[in-house]
Order: C-alpha cells, then structure tokens, then sequence
C-alpha cells in the first residue's frame, strides 16, 4: 500500500482481513489477490470478511503503538487529563501525551488514525455493496449488512470527532469534517461538512438498526447487535444534543444488561465474560498482538518495558473526588507503596497507579471493552438531567453510583450542579477507556492538567482552551498530497 494513496486504496486491505479468520480460504486465495467473485460468493465467506473487520479491532498494524482501536483508546486517553505517565517509559504515546503527534500532519499517529478508520469503512464499504449478491439465507444477509453499516457509521463517527471542529447543536455545522466514502471506488472524495457526516453517520446506524431489530443472536460480544447499535445511536445523539434521543437509546442498550457487582469490578477488565460489558474485542492466544496490545500500555502487571517503569496513574485531583466506600477507589494506590498491587518483574510502583486493567496470565492477551452498561446509565443521566427532567436523571446516576458504592445517596442536586456530579462520575467509571478526549472536545472544556500529579516535563501541555484550533486533528499529509478534491487549501488550522 502506497502511504499517498492509502485511503483511496484501503478498501483492498479487505484481503488481510481474512488473516485470522479463515485460514482454509487463504490455501487457494493470497492475501495480495484478493477475488471479489470468491471473497462474497457466499454468506459464510461475507461472514468471514466481516470477522476480519472484527479482528483489525485489536491487531498491530505498522508500529507498536498503532493496535487497532486498543491504540486509538490510549491516544485519546494521553490527549486528556486523567490518564497520567508517571514516566517518559519507552516513548510509546509520549508524542501524544505532549499534545504534538495529532497536530503534525506528517506523524505516524495522526496518519494511523486517518487510516485506521477509513480502512474500517472501506472494509464494511465493500461487504454493503456485495452482502446481497452473496448465496446464503437473507437473514444472514440482513445481519452481516446491519454490522457492515454499524462499523461504517461507528468509524465516521470518530473520525468526524477528530478531524472536524465539534458539533454545535446551537449551529449550523457547516464547518469541514471529513470525506464521506461510501463506494469502493478510489475517486477523490472532498471534505464533507460536519452536518453532512452526522446526517451519514444516522442514515447507517438507523438502517442497522432496523436490520438488527429481527436479526438472529450474534456469535459473541465482538459482533454487532441492536443494543450496540443503539449505543452507539446514543453516543451520536448526545455528541449532537439530542438528549431526549440519546437517553431513549440508552435506555435500549442497557436492556437486560447488568452492572457487575464489586468483585468482577477488581478482576482486571479483561474478560468479556463479564455480564456489563455488551460489545469487546475478544482475543485468544494464537492472536496475540505483543506489545501493540491494549494491555501492553495500560495494565498494571504485563511486562513490557513501558509498564515496568511507566505504570498509568489517575489524575490526583479525580481520585480525590471518590469516595472512601467506593469500590472504584481500589483500582488505584496514591501512595505507591501498597504491594496488594501486582507489577511485573523488576516493576517501578508509583503513587496513583493502577490495577484496574490487569492481565490474567504471561501474555499482553486481553479482551478489551468497547461498551458498557455503566456507559448508557451516564448516558441516559446526562441527557436528562439537560432536558431539565431531574428525578429520572437522578435515578439513573443512583443505579449506577450505589452499585459502586453502597454508601452512596440519592442525589438532590439540579441543574449545572446535577451535570457536573454526572461527568464526575463518568470520569470516574470510564477511566483509561477512550473517552476523555472526545468528552472534553464535545462539551467545549479546555485540557486542565494543572496543580495535579501530571509532571510537566513528561506532559508539556499543561492546560490548551477549549475550542482552540489544537482540537482538531490535522489531516494527514500524505491526504492532502493525493487527494485533490481536498489540497493544501483543505487543511485545518
């Protein structure tokens, strides 16, 4: 793949994906010919494209810090304020933590997430086009169509939030997002305008939706299903301001979904197993991804050379804010010196490291989480509590807060004082999971790293402005070298 041309040309990493997935097909079919005839001649080969898609979740593509979303999930943490490096460790994702990669169009981080994303939709682009010209029964047809159309939309959906200015639902959103690819054609594509994305990104996901709503049981939590669906239809709607439609699907997603109690909460987020996660990135052992994996970064015990003298730390002034009695204020050590925490061999402790993410053996092996349950409760809570309908947000937040913390009390609080107690709260519960960048960009906050335990010699970037031109991405380089219908004129600030 030639870098200039890696996004018009992304959608043949189709034969890649197969790698992993279904290795009799790879005995007659390389990896560098794919054939379209035999990749879609029938559902089951449609099914196995779609588990490569599936499989690019969590492996490494060209340098150790670039492993699927696992990789993208840290780079949004470092480009927060809650996730701290207690150390400069081997330089993995320092760039990122100094808030220098994803403003150099000519860095590997900023061009990875480019391609990354567009490589998923051109994936599902090419399984949308041709599921239904496949042999095979049509309910399958519909339930391999509705995940294509939920990555594409899933995809776009963060890709618009890093590349484009955040959406204002007070604006018109005219302002540039990102190319809107959806045919397997290498063309020139322009920037889209960021009202025009999120139009897409709705038209896919309501479609999938649809689709999933007959749609038989998935296979596991790594598929696609309706309530992931409207997850991420909850997630958009609350980007967009549409509380009472984020809080609706919400309400779905978390349908006959429960929290974990205390226990499962300390055994290390590593396991889908785990009754509150709805969709992950399962792996096994034969598809190890080393040091490009998840837990290569952000666990506690592994021993890469990153942990070992760079273990993640929380920000001192969140952990302030939980309570005694909340389980959640185990998962870090302010002291560093408690040995109930596990580090590897020849391992630094450090105050306010973590256990929260643990491995449970030798290996970096380790699901990863992409949804859960206490996501939707913070969800619906926010979005209510901003329609002005206080009780039920109220209520929502007390589900979720009282599991964690049985101490815990109903809160009285409305208003600005009732939002601020949920984002805490989801602060809290989403560490190191990937959302703190997008959450401080969507509600228009500035970074604030100052007067905690982030070393200014490590971080560099102590505090940015909310809705400075640094919050957007910078479109790679090689982008604007290939495609014309954007040129040097399309780039951000």
């Amino acid at each position: 793949m030639k870098n200039t041309k890696y996004k018009y040309l992304s959608f043949l990493l189709i034969a890649l994906t197969f790698a992993s997935c279904k290795k009799s097909f790879l005995e007659t079919n390389p990896t560098d010919m794919s054939d379209d005839a035999s990749v879609f001649k029938t559902t089951d080969n449609a099914m196995a494209a779609l588990n490569g898609i599936h499989r690019m979740m969590y492996r490494q593509f060209d340098e150790q810090d670039q492993g699927g979303e696992s990789g993208m999930k840290i780079n949004l943490e470092m480009l927060g304020d809650d996730v701290v490096n207690t150390s400069a460790g081997n330089g993995w994702y320092n760039s990122a933590y100094k808030w220098t990669a994803h403003r150099s169009a000519s860095s590997t981080t900023d061009k990875y997430a480019y391609k990354f994303y567009f490589t998923v939709i051109a994936n599902a682009n090419m399984i949308i086009e041709k599921v239904n010209g496949t042999e095979g029964p049509q309910a399958d047809k519909d339930a391999i169509m509705a995940e294509a159309l939920t990555y594409r939309a899933w995809a776009n959906f963060i890709l618009v939030q890093l590349y484009g200015k955040r959406y204002d639902n007070a604006g018109s959103n005219t302002q540039p997002g990102i190319p809107l690819v959806l045919v397997t054609d290498v063309k020139p594509k322009p920037r889209a305008t960021v009202e025009e994305n999120y139009t897409q990104i709705n038209k896919d996901i309501d479609a999938a939706i649809v689709l999933f709503a007959t749609a038989k049981a998935r296979a596991n939590k790594s598929h696609f299903d309706l309530r992931v669906a409207k997850g991420i239809k909850a997630r958009v709607a609350l980007t967009q301001g549409q509380w009472a439609v984020a809080a609706q699907n919400a309400v779905a997603a978390r349908a006959s979904v429960k929290l974990m109690n205390n226990d499962e909460y300390k055994s290390g987020f590593n396991s889908a197993a785990n009754q509150e996660w709805i969709w992950a990135s399962i792996q096994v052992e034969d598809q190890t991804s080393d040091f490009a994996s998840f837990f290569a970064y952000m666990s506690g015990n592994f021993g890469s050379s990153n942990i070992r003298s760079n273990p993640k730390a929380i920000n001192s002034l969140l952990y302030a804010k939980i309570t005694s009695t909340d389980v959640r204020k185990g998962l870090w050590d302010p002291t560093g010196k408690n040995t109930d925490f596990p580090i590897p061999a020849s391992g630094a402790r450090k105050p306010y490291m973590n256990r929260k993410f643990l491995v449970a053996g030798t290996t970096s092996v380790g699901d990863v989480a992409h949804m859960r349950g206490a996501e939707m409760y913070l969800i619906e809570a926010e979005a209510l509590a901003r329609l002005g309908q206080y009780g039920p947000a109220q209520a929502a937040l007390f589900a979720l807060a009282s599991n964690r913390d049985p101490k815990y009390v109903l809160s009285t609080k409305a208003g600005t004082e009732l939002i601020e107690e949920i984002l805490t709260q989801r602060r809290i519960e989403l560490w190191g999971e990937g959302f703190r960048f997008t959450d401080l960009k969507r509600l228009n906050l500035p970074l604030d790293r100052m007067n905690s335990n982030h070393d200014s010699t490590l971080a560099v970037t102590l505090s940015e402005v909310a809705g400075d031109v640094k919050w957007q991405w910078l479109i790679p380089q090689d982008e604007i070298n290939a495609n014309p219908m954007i040129g040097p004129g399309g780039q951000n600030p």
